[in-house]
């Protein structure tokens, strides 16, 4: 009886410890060294990784963890003339395009051990999988994909935009390659973000006005939402994160021509996570939530004007960089 008892305690207490364990944070982004950007991976506010050499410009955009603690980052590095689209699997390069023509990576998503890649390849929207690229778009328009998602039911969703026979970019959304029209092509716009809850599908993005100022969007099902009725001032919706029936939105919107306000909605209702005290930049990029905590990253300009790559939890700032250089945050995922 006495070992049964201790045997309980102890299988209570490792539970007891395994709830109370931190969730660890992943940032993708990247920070100048004077002789180029170094794409950078933090892992709980410290940086564990770098990506590219200090002779060229290496950017990281996404980054993904799968269910067996594979680390999946991707972006690009800037060679002479041109960039190259960039898949990092535990550190370890790929690249997902021969470098015949300028590409960039800006979007993974990893499901029954298959890998999702957004991205595009000169003019193309391209969408890879495992390696395997896939043109969302036939070139005619200059078109980017930005987003991919893979809902439960296997189904490939990609966001971005394709520019139409008037040069105007339209805000798009591609499902199992097929495409949407967010918008109607009358004034630039552009989906940045989606995410898929049960039925429902949410895009992040923006649309310019009659005044040729971008406003933060947000589609459900195709449907717009005007997230900010400041149409003086450029706005931007960037990253979409559901979690039940709460839709969280990263993104910012400038108070004045100089100055920007990072910024969090939650069922459309905004939250500050800068000041704007001062005449600087702050820009949320991406958004994460988990256990009632929610993490946000981006950048801020300080005192000197140098972009720092920022992380908030729950509202609260922590800064990933010191400060020295700039450096900037732009994808959030939480394991």
């Amino acid at each position: 009886m006495i070992v049964k008892r201790l045997i309980y305690k102890i299988l209570f207490l490792a539970l007891l410890l395994t709830g109370c364990a931190e969730p660890s944070v992943y940032v993708a982004g990247w920070e100048d060294y004077g002789t180029g950007r170094m794409a950078k991976l933090w892992k709980n506010g410290i940086a564990r990784r770098h990506f590219g050499g200090r002779q060229n410009d290496a950017v990281a955009l996404g980054v993904f963890v799968s269910t067996n603690k594979e680390v999946y980052v991707v972006g690009y590095d800037l060679r002479p003339m041109r960039s190259i689209a960039k898949l990092w699997k535990n550190g370890v390069e790929q690249h997902l395009t021969i470098g015949n023509a300028s590409s960039e990576a800006n979007s993974v998503y990893v499901k029954n051990n298959n890998v999702y890649v957004a991205g595009r390849e000169s003019n193309v929207a391209k969408l890879w999988i495992n390696g395997a690229a896939q043109s969302l778009t036939d070139g005619t328009y200059s078109a980017r994909a930005l987003s991919v998602y893979v809902s439960s039911d296997n189904d490939v969703y990609v966001a971005g935009r394709e520019q139409n026979e008037h040069k105007i970019d339209v805000a798009k959304l591609w499902k199992n390659g097929i495409g949407q029209s967010l918008t109607d092509g009358t004034f630039n716009a552009s989906a940045l973000s989606v995410h898929v809850s049960g039925n429902d599908v949410y895009v992040a993005g923006y649309e310019e006005n009659e005044l040729g100022n971008t406003v933060a969007m947000l589609w459900k099902n195709g449907k717009a939402q005007n997230l900010t009725d400041v149409i003086h001032y450029n706005s931007k919706a960037n990253h979409v994160f559901v979690l039940n029936d709460d839709v969280y939105v990263a993104g910012y919107e400038y108070i004045t021509t100089r100055r920007s306000i990072a910024k969090l909605w939650k069922n459309g209702i905004p939250q500050n996570l800068t000041d704007g005290a001062t005449m600087s930049v702050a820009i949320a990029y991406s958004v994460y939530v988990t256990n009632k905590n929610v993490f946000v990253v981006g950048t801020e300009q300080n005192e000197e004007g140098i972009y720092v790559a920022k992380l908030w939890k729950n509202g609260i700032a922590k800064s990933l960089s010191g400060g020295e250089r700039a450096a900037m945050a732009f994808s959030v995922f939480v394991k």
